[in-house]
Formats: structure tokens, C-alpha cells, sequence
């Protein structure tokens, strides 16, 4: 038995029996229980964060990929742990995932502080488990290293690539449009998640994974390369080796972190067009480290920042395509000029250092862009303000229609998701392509922000061939949607906000290039209107309730208020 006081490996975060040297002795038993020997028990602990779920199918391949960090750390001298948390997919979970983001960041903080390890592997992959193990991993502070599933492989259909979930939406769009059969959207169905992993397009999982990496926060190609491929499991293995290393080197996440991490970050989202959750979920984890980001600094990054990859839903090609085109090291060595190259990186190195042997877009290779040839302009990404949004919204222009970037309709004003699917597609309505469709109450408080925000096109509208209209709404959009849509208005309504005064017939005028979304009613009318406002009662109990009396509004990151 080894008494020593040392705290590292098993002897970190003592078990309070009012004796140190019996809480070892203790420990030691019940691992010994567990096989171990004295010999492992001097090794540095690296736990694994293990998120597999039969409810979270992209992370289907995940106990083979905990297997390769394992060997990786076993190989550099250290002694894995796995432990399970909660794990949230989207496809599966009610209302939205996005309402468990903040339980599983609780969640894992918690397992950090309490549980000896001198490092942790966070895997993760599916929407909300990356941002969630980033908030933990930032305060909690402890060495850190993140690692995704990786991207689904492309599926087919009859000569056709498809991929969730951009063409998944096209496609069903086309279905309720009455272009497609049920026979032949039920064959479709079987091809758009052909194998393991997340959504292969550049929704939030993929764009996560390549904000998190253009961070340093995960190795070269960790956030490309294929789900079912041998590099994700050589990923696996060297994200091991690296677990040991930045152990003893105590090489924290608030080191790595850095503002100028952020701003690689938010220059890579603008450069792929990414999806707007990571908006929030880059906030949420700079706030989590003391580091100020809001919507003016994606604008601003964004407006300078041109569009230089090719995945839908702002192009035409997958994940799978950009790893085969060098990946984010590609991307990072051709956006160089635009990027702080001396922040850390968790290899030990500073960004520069580490892109000196990435090699920069090839003409043979489609996906990644040159800085002087993009694949689209600047601004991809707009922050709005205006009286219907007066601290913040948020439209991707890369995936909007540019005939409705100005645009000043009719209101349509649905009061809930249920309200949707019971009126939107009555007639009796008279819905035009000129409406302007709002949705309000599904914000942070009000529902827990779910990626409701693309609300569909009526369907005698799309059966007479409308594929876009301006939408309006106080939630979230998932990255793998597209349209001219203004998200995250806030205050949200059920705070109050302007979108809980809009009245059907009202007047809406939205003004990209001005930046400005505006509801065009009198303030004395919008007085009266308040004055009668009734907010929605908060829910009556459990985590619903702790998260809706204390998360913050989307500009702030929807994070808890005490845990920023």
C-alpha cells in the first residue's frame, strides 16, 4: 500500500472519511476488486467520457472508439476510466435537446470535480454533447481533449448522393409539395443515414466538430474524418496518447481557450457556413472561461470572412468530401492570414507551428476554397437588431433566398408548435408568398428552444412551387435547414419580448444588408398591447422548471445564469 500524499491518479479528490491516508487504503480494495494492481494504481487516470446510447444512434460505433483511446492510453503509461453521461441526440429526445445541453454540462462538471482523473477524453459527437463537455471542461479546468464520432458516409438513392439531414428536409419538403410519392420517399427514407455516425452535411454536429478542432481543442483531422473510417479509430488511439501527455503537462482547457481561440473559431464557422446553434454554443463556453463573445464579434468575423467550403446546406457536398480535401488543416493553412497563429494548440504547439506541414487546397480538390477563389462572398453569417429584436438575432444568409434579404410583408403569428401543425395549412388562412410567418414561444424559457425556427412552407403554397418564405421566430434552426429565416430573437415572448406583441396583419420589415428586423406598429398601439400581455406560467416542476427560471437568453449563450 502506497501512503503517500501525492494527488495524482487514484490518490486525487479523496473520498471525506476524516482520514487520508484510510480513504487510500479504502480506494485501493475496491480497485483491487476491480483487478488492479499496485503497478496500475502508480499510472496517471484518464477518463473517458462515454456517451453511447441505444437512444443516440450516431454514436452507435462509439464503445470501438472508447476501446482505440483506451489502447492509445494504456500504450503512453496511463490507466483509462471510462464513465458514462448522460448522453442527448437530438432525433430521439423531447422537446429538443438543446433543453438537456446545460443538465449534461452540470452533469459532467460534477463527474470532473468529484472523480479522480488526471485527464479526460470527452466523446462526443451528436448536437449537443460537444458544446455541453466544452462548458464542463472549461469550469471544471482540468486537462482536456476532445474527440467526435465523426460524420456518417454518404447514402445514394437511384444515382443521387444524399446525407442527413439537408437532403432529408429537401426531400420531404418535395414530398409535401406533392413531387414525390409515398413510395418513393419511403425508399429514400432507407438511404439518407447509410451507417454510423452524425449528419454528414454541415448541420451542428459537423460544425462542432470543425470549430472545436480549428480551437485546438482536438487532434489534426478529428473533425472530419469518416465515422466508420481506420483514422477515426487512429483518432482514437492517438487522442489516447495525447490524454497521457497533456496530464503531465497539465495542460488546462483555459490555456488553450484563449480569445484567440475563439476568434479561430468563429472565423472557421463563417468560412463553412456553419450552423447558427454554434453561435450560441461558442458563447456559452467562452462565458463559462470569463471570455466576452457576442453577436457583434460573429458579424464582424463573419463580414470579413468568405465562404470557402462547399458542404450543404451552402453547397452541394458532405463532410466526407472536405476530409478527403485535407480537412480543417486545409482550411486553417488557406484562412492563415485571417487567424491569431500563436494561440496554443492542445498538441503543445502554437497554431502556426502545427499548420506548417498542412498543405493548402490543391486545384484537384472541391470542397475547401482558396482565400482568392471562395465559393461565396463574406457574411454569411448577419447579427440583427430592430424593434422586434432589440438585443439580438441571427440569420445564416449563406442558406437564404437573396430575393427576400429585403423583404417587408404581412405578420401570420402562431402562438406554439402545436399552433403550427394544427392552422398552418389551412387555406382559409390565404397565406401568400409575401406573408411573413412567426413563430414565437419556443425560446429558452418557453420551450426550451427547440430547432422549430424553420417553419415549413404551407402546403398549397409549396404544391404551387414556393420553396422559401421570410420566417421569424424566438428558436433554433438546425444547421442542416435552410431558407431565409431570422432566428433567436430576443427578449424571446415568453419574457416578453416584442415577438409576444405581434398581432396577424402587422406589418414586418426585415433589412439584411441594414441589419435591422423591425415591427412596423406605433409604440402607443404596442403599449396597449402590452398592458393586456399575459406570460406563459413556468413549468411546474424538476429540471424544466430549474432551466427555465434561470437560463439565459440566446445571445448570452442559454446558459444557466449561476453557472457562467
Amino acid at each position: 500500500m502506497h501512503t503517500n500524499d501525492r494527488a495524482v491518479g487514484v490518490d486525487r479528490k479523496l473520498t471525506n472519511y476524516a482520514d487520508r491516508d484510510f480513504s487510500k487504503f479504502i480506494r485501493r480494495a475496491f480497485l483491487a476488486s476491480a483487478g488492479l494492481d499496485p503497478e496500475d494504481l502508480d499510472r496517471p487516470v484518464v477518463g473517458i467520457v462515454n456517451t453511447s446510447s441505444d437512444f443516440t444512434t450516431c454514436h452507435r460505433d462509439m464503445p470501438q472508439l472508447i476501446e482505440s483511446v483506451k489502447r492509445g492510453v494504456l500504450e503512453a503509461g496511463g490507466l483509462p476510466f471510462v464513465f458514462p453521461v448522460m448522453s442527448i441526440g437530438e432525433i430521439l429526445t423531447t422537446p429538443t435537446s438543446m433543453l438537456f445541453r446545460n443538465l449534461m454540462a452540470m452533469e459532467l462538471e460534477e463527474q470532473l470535480g468529484s472523480q479522480p482523473m488526471d485527464s479526460v477524453v470527452l466523446l462526443g459527437g451528436c448536437d449537443k454533447t460537444v458544446p455541453a463537455e466544452l462548458m464542463a471542461a472549461a469550469s471544471a479546468d482540468i486537462p482536456a481533449i476532445s474527440l467526435v464520432v465523426g460524420p456518417m458516409s454518404v447514402g445514394s438513392y437511384k444515382g443521387e448522393r444524399l446525407g442527413a439531414c439537408t437532403d432529408c428536409r429537401r426531400l420531404w419538403s418535395e414530398f409535401r409539395a406533392g413531387t414525390i410519392d409515398e413510395t418513393t420517399i419511403g425508399e429514400i427514407n432507407q438511404e439518407l443515414a447509410p451507417t454510423a455516425g452524425t449528419c454528414m452535411v454541415m448541420g451542428t454536429a459537423s460544425t462542432m466538430a470543425c470549430v472545436v478542432e480549428a480551437m485546438g481543442m482536438s487532434l489534426p483531422f478529428a473533425g472530419t474524418a469518416p465515422a466508420v473510417s481506420a483514422h477515426r479509430l487512429r483518432l482514437g488511439v492517438q487522442t489516447g496518447r495525447r490524454a497521457v501527455e497533456i496530464a503531465a503537462a497539465d495542460r488546462r482547457p483555459s490555456q488553450i481557450m484563449t480569445a484567440g481561440a475563439f476568434h479561430n473559431a468563429v472565423t472557421v464557422l463563417a468560412a463553412i457556413s456553419g450552423s447558427t446553434n454554434a453561435i450560441i454554443h461558442l458563447t456559452a463556453i467562452a462565458r463559462r472561461l470569463g471570455i466576452e463573445l457576442d453577436l457583434d464579434d460573429f458579424h464582424e468575423i463573419a463580414a470579413r470572412t468568405p465562404l470557402l467550403v462547399d458542404c450543404k446546406p451552402a453547397g452541394q457536398n458532405y463532410l466526407p468530401d472536405m476530409h478527403r480535401d485535407g480537412g480543417v488543416p486545409a482550411l486553417l493553412k488557406t484562412l492563415s492570414p485571417l487567424l491569431d497563429l500563436d494561440v496554443l494548440t492542445i498538441t503543445g504547439q502554437i497554431l502556426g507551428e502545427a499548420l506548417d506541414g498542412a498543405v493548402a487546397p490543391q486545384a484537384w480538390q472541391s470542397t475547401v476554397h482558396a482565400l482568392d477563389d471562395p465559393l461565396g462572398p463574406t457574411g454569411a453569417l448577419v447579427a440583427l437588431t430592430g424593434s422586434l429584436a432589440p438585443d439580438g438575432a441571427v440569420i445564416k444568409v449563406a442558406a437564404a433566398s437573396a430575393h427576400l434579404l429585403v423583404h417587408e410583408g404581412i405578420a401570420a403569428v402562431f402562438d406554439s408548435l402545436d399552433d403550427v401543425e394544427a392552422r398552418l395549412n389551412d387555406e382559409s388562412l390565404a397565406l401568400t408568398p409575401d406573408h411573413v410567418l412567426v413563430m414565437r414561444n419556443i425560446g429558452p424559457v418557453g420551450a426550451g428552444m427547440p430547432e422549430a425556427g424553420s417553419i415549413p412552407i404551407p402546403r398549397y403554397l409549396a404544391r404551387q412551387g414556393v420553396r422559401d418564405m421570410v420566417r421569424i421566430s424566438d428558436g433554433r434552426m438546425s444547421g442542416t435547414a435552410y431558407g431565409t429565416i431570422v432566428l433567436h430573437c430576443a427578449p424571446e415572448a415568453a419574457i416578453g419580448g416584442p415577438l409576444a406583441l405581434v398581432r396577424d396583419g402587422d406589418r414586418i420589415r426585415l433589412d439584411v444588408p441594414g441589419r435591422t428586423v423591425d415591427l412596423l406598429v406605433d409604440d402607443e398601439e404596442l403599449a396597449r398591447r402590452r398592458a393586456d400581455l399575459q406570460l406563459p406560467a413556468l413549468p411546474a416542476r424538476g429540471w424544466s422548471r430549474l432551466h427555465a427560471s434561470t437560463v439565459l437568453q440566446a445571445p448570452e449563450g442559454a446558459d444557466l445564469a449561476f453557472l457562467q
